[in-house]
């Protein structure tokens, strides 16, 4: 049975995740990506302390295909190293799992 994932990925630019989403979901990687604009970030690069303020997207998907949707970031993500993380969904509501599953590629 496919598991279903959630993958988070940061950007500068909310409207370029939405256009990054747009695609995933029009090539069936993808049912459906929230974007929160204005997250403060802060983390450690190159040896200092950053902070600024990026967008996240969260994606849901099937872990089938979460290759797919990392190699698409390497190759379309702004940034050298972009932030993308895939989680596990231990449950879901059996409506939007179904959805999900005939969204990314049948149930």
């Amino acid at each position: 049975m496919d598991e279903l994932t959630d993958v988070t990925i940061t950007a500068e630019d909310a409207n370029w995740l939405a256009e990054f989403t747009t695609r995933l979901i029009n090539d069936g990687l993808a049912a459906c990506g929230n974007i929160v604009g204005g997250v403060r970030s802060v983390y450690t690069w190159q040896g200092k302390v950053e902070q600024g303020t990026e967008a996240l997207l969260v994606l849901h998907t099937r872990k089938q295909h979460v290759s797919a949707i990392i190699e698409r970031v390497d190759a379309e993500h702004p940034d050298d190293t972009p932030q993308v993380l895939a989680l596990p969904v231990s449950d879901a509501h059996p409506g939007y799992r179904d959805w999900l599953l005939q969204a990314t590629g049948g149930a």
